[in-house]
């Protein structure tokens, strides 16, 4: 019998698992066969492996041939597993040296031609490659990508033939290149943004603080507008961030080719999402778009048209900054540490605020429609305040008020003064993520704040996370006055945005 075996990764949310590729053949009739929790993708790879090297003029002896993906028990998803197969394979049958192949780990679909596909999952699988002291082999296509984590541990070939001549030192390929990141597309600028000088000032503390902000009002008032500029002023991705992020887009397949994300995520689902393109999930319990938006912005417009568990299911990512999503097969942690945005019309026509043009149900109409949004949904916003209509007449006017860049470096100061003050707490990075005695210590409010938020619990009917957060609202209030302590100024601005929003908050 001879035996040879290689390594590539099985993703579970963002850990990539090493997989023992093992490939013995031995004496008996002709077969080729894969074991080890293989899906339909996997096992179909032994035919297009069979294809390829009958292409490059490699034929398969006529024995029985076993591919081995350990653990067994694990699922094994995806064609990144074609190459890994092919290279076990190619290393049993002498073609390439059993040892070069042993300690390399190796991603990539293949064509019937034998040439690399590109393939998700290359940046965890570099990382991976990277923790386990491995070479990774993996399509021309996946190179830059990789190559982000370390470029001399990342050996891209077009083709089977092009690796194989490599391996067998014919013809050495050159190690991965970082691509050059494109230039950034032009940026809206809030000061486009006619009038709104109090969303505009929401849109602020919720950048500074991370708080998650309820919009609500009539049709063609700016909600989505001002949301769209929410990215501008929040500040760059750390390199961990960046990192962090552009792993789930590379599962999820959407990074961009040969790159990282350099801007924060901004996603916007359509209100027909179902639970699993929200939260995660599918056939591969792949991301959803709460985990796409880590460390950037997810924007719901028209929030109470969609489905009501799909807003359900967002009350626990909202909390904790993760999603478990848990299957009979998978059961896999994302994180999702966003900033919520969501928008709604007062009521189904949108017109509940304008006398003259409000259908007949009014004001009624309004409760009903907002109370599609559940109380407890409602109660995790921070902030929620009403978009009033701008007049026509304002619109012919020149820009007024500030750009992006003025406000982006106010919401920078306030960010710096959260990492100063959070340095050393892991589970804490900004003032939304304060709770239990770290809030009672770092967002205590002196005495007069503190007498006007005790009265207002009860006029305003406070519930005790409503509480907590008019407090982590005040705090980043505070740190973008420049101020150490919570004053009444900053408890009272924060209490004005938990008013009612609309007919039904």
């Amino acid at each position: 019998m001879t035996l040879a075996r290689t390594t590539t990764v099985a993703f579970e949310g963002l850990e990539a698992r090493p997989v023992d590729v093992q490939c013995a053949v031995t004496p008996g009739l002709p077969y080729l066969g894969i074991v080890g929790l293989p899906d339909k993708a996997v096992s179909e790879a032994k035919d297009r492996i069979r294809t390829a090297l009958a292409e490059l003029g490699i034929a398969l002896p006529a024995r029985r041939i076993i591919v081995n993906l350990s653990p067994a028990d694990l699922p094994k998803e995806g064609a990144h597993f074609d190459l890994p197969i092919a290279l076990s394979l190619l290393a049993a049958l002498d073609v390439v040296p059993a040892d070069a192949v042993a300690d390399a780990l190796s991603i990539g679909g293949m064509s019937l031609d034998g040439a690399l596909e590109a393939v998700a999952g290359a940046l965890p699988a570099a990382v991976a490659a990277k923790d386990l002291g491995r070479l990774l082999l993996c399509p021309a296509a996946c190179g830059p990508e990789a190559a982000w984590v370390d470029p001399d541990n990342v050996l891209p070939a077009p083709s089977l033939g092009a690796l194989i001549d490599h391996l067998t030192g014919r013809m050495p390929l050159q190690p991965a290149a970082s691509a050059r990141l494109p230039a950034p597309p032009p940026r809206a600028d809030l000061r486009e943004v006619r009038g709104q000088e109090r969303a505009k000032r929401a849109l602020e503390i919720a950048a500074a603080g991370r708080h998650h902000l309820f919009l609500v009002g009539p049709p063609g008032s700016g909600k989505s507008m001002l949301a769209a500029r929410l990215p501008t002023i929040l500040p760059p991705l750390t390199a961990a961030e960046s990192l962090e992020t552009s792993m789930i887009h590379s599962l999820a397949g959407t990074l961009p080719e040969g790159g990282v994300l350099q801007a924060r995520p901004f996603q916007e689902p359509h209100h027909t999402a179902s639970v699993a393109a929200i939260a995660g999930g599918g056939r591969r319990a792949g991301p959803g778009q709460i985990s796409l938006a880590h460390n950037g912005v997810l924007f719901m417009d028209e929030f109470p048209e969609f489905p009501r568990p799909v807003l359900e299911t967002l009350r626990q990512p909202i909390e904790t900054g993760e999603v478990v999503i848990a299957r009979a097969n998978a059961h896999v942690r994302y994180p999702c540490r966003f900033l919520l945005i969501a928008a709604a019309n007062p009521c189904r026509c949108g017109m509940l605020f304008d006398a003259d043009a409000a259908c007949s149900r009014a004001p009624g109409c309004g409760e009903e429609y907002l109370a599609k949004i559940s109380g407890p949904l409602m109660d995790r916003f921070d902030l929620r305040l009403e978009v009033p209509a701008v007049p026509v007449s304002d619109l012919t006017l020149p820009p007024t008020g500030e750009t992006s860049e003025r406000v982006a470096a106010r919401v920078a100061d306030a960010r710096e003064v959260q990492a100063e003050r959070y340095a050393g707490m892991d589970d804490v990075r900004v003032n939304a993520d304060l709770s239990g005695d770290r809030l009672t210590d770092l967002a205590a409010p002196d005495a007069a704040a503190r007498d006007l938020l005790d009265g207002a619990v009860a006029r305003m009917k406070l519930s005790a996370r409503g509480y907590h957060r008019v407090l982590k609202v005040a705090r980043t209030i505070a740190d973008l006055d420049s101020s150490g302590d919570i004053g009444r100024a900053h408890v009272a601005e924060a209490l004005s945005y938990r008013l009612v929003v609309g007919s039904a908050a």
